[in-house]
């Protein structure tokens, strides 16, 4: 259980204060309401571009990561389809310096041209290095758009096409900061060693005089149920052929979302699960297997990614891994199976509140999706699962129609 309490000031700011005497240190979160599905199809990368130039220096303050290491502290940000997210930790006594810092960028950031320029070249080489150069980087470049048609989904954060960075101007970055880097548009959370009337003063004190924006009413078109099943072939100079399947599944705070979550893990969580088992032990089609989700706040998918073992067919494998999933849609999963992913994920859950930041991230993620007691209903959750959940999930989401596949060639080297 994370306690909290909550206050808003005049200007829309969210605050949440988690407090914790137990450490010395404190976690300053803040999340802006903007990912890269927030972006013009023409204008992508955005969201992930404003991650790094958030650090290149704001209206009063040239240099940020000076005064978070004079005071003992580290920052550091991401970018997801649905958020950006800030944080600083610190030793609590230094916690005002965090409020200086996050205020003021927030106010605004100094535009230099040069700021622009510079982290421009740092995306497109990010770009480069993460996406282009890297064996199978491109697979979600091609994989999103295969499965979303509608759903801004269908680019990566990084963006849709690199040329849109390359082309940003000055005034776009201006437009995009001054609508979605509002004070209406964030959620703070301050956790650790504080004081609720503290972080009132604080707030009050740094953060009240910033001016509000005008509401971000989101307006983003809903993917249609998938009905007929989607195929992509590509082929680069990687080590193995690989088989990568996708289904639509629900978004994170959705019904059914801890039930597909859950049986992904039985799928693909660890040497235990049965892709493992009966396609990498038992028949060794696959040289690595595994399951997961992409938890995102609107529906998202279930994926299956695996690297072939040399002489196995795509087409074999593929084969392999459609009569697993059809034997669970059919029968659905033990209850040994069930209880085993339910104690893991709690023990997961469990270990990673351990973290203070940790924390204040799942405070400021649930307020941001619309309830932050969410932020504390994971467990009960997961306990009340039952095998019959996971298996009205599995007949719900591996739908053959439902799949996207994609098979990605090795080259063969001349």
């Amino acid at each position: 259980m994370i306690r909290y309490e909550h206050f808003t000031l005049d200007n829309g700011l969210k605050i949440y204060v988690h407090e914790d005497f137990s450490t010395p240190m404190a976690a300053v979160n803040i999340l802006y309401n903007v990912g890269s599905r927030d972006e013009d199809e023409e204008r992508t990368g955005f969201a992930h571009l404003f991650e790094h130039l958030m650090f290149g220096g704001s209206k009063n303050i040239p240099n940020y990561d000076i005064p978070v290491q004079t005071v003992g502290g580290e920052n550091n940000a991401f970018t997801s389809p649905d958020i950006t997210n800030y944080y600083i930790t610190l030793p609590a006594d230094n916690v005002e310096t965090a409020f200086w810092l996050e205020s003021d960028r927030m106010l605004s950031l100094s535009f230099d041209p040069n700021v622009l320029e510079v982290q421009r070249k740092v995306v497109i080489e990010e770009f480069k290095q993460r996406y282009l150069n890297q064996p199978y980087g491109d697979m979600w470049l091609k994989l999103r758009p295969l499965a979303y048609q509608k759903h801004p989904y269908r680019w990566a954060t990084i963006g849709k096409d690199i040329e849109h960075i390359e082309r940003a101007t000055m005034e776009d970055v201006q437009d995009f900061f001054f609508r979605f880097y509002r004070p209406n548009n964030a959620v703070m959370v301050v956790a650790g060693a504080v004081k609720l009337e503290q972080i009132k003063q604080l707030a009050k004190k740094w953060f009240a005089g910033i001016p509000a924006g005008a509401p971000y009413v989101r307006n983003i078109p809903k993917e249609p149920r998938q009905t007929v099943a989607r195929h992509m072939e590509t082929s680069a100079a990687v080590p193995l052929n690989s088989l990568i399947k996708v289904f639509h599944m629900p978004g994170r705070y959705e019904d059914q979302f801890y039930a597909s979550d859950l049986l992904s893990d039985i799928l693909g969580r660890g040497k235990s699960s049965r892709l493992y088992q009966a396609l990498l032990k038992d028949k060794p089609l696959f040289n690595s297997i595994s399951a997961s989700t992409t938890s995102s706040l609107d529906p998202g998918l279930l994926l299956i990614k695996g690297n072939l073992n040399p002489g196995v067919t795509l087409e074999e494998a593929d084969d392999a891994v459609k009569y697993l999933l059809s034997k669970i849609v059919a029968t659905g999963a033990t209850d040994e199976e069930v209880t085993k992913v339910k104690n893991q994920t709690e023990a997961t859950l469990a270990f990673s509140e351990v973290e203070l930041l940790n924390r204040a991230m799942n405070l400021a993620f649930a307020a941001n999706a619309g309830n932050v007691d969410w932020a504390n209903d994971d467990a009960e959750i997961i306990r009340n699962m039952k095998s019959e959940d996971l298996h009205e999930a599995a007949k719900n989401i591996l739908r053959p129609e439902n799949a996207s596949t994609l098979y990605y060639r090795a080259e063969e080297s001349v």
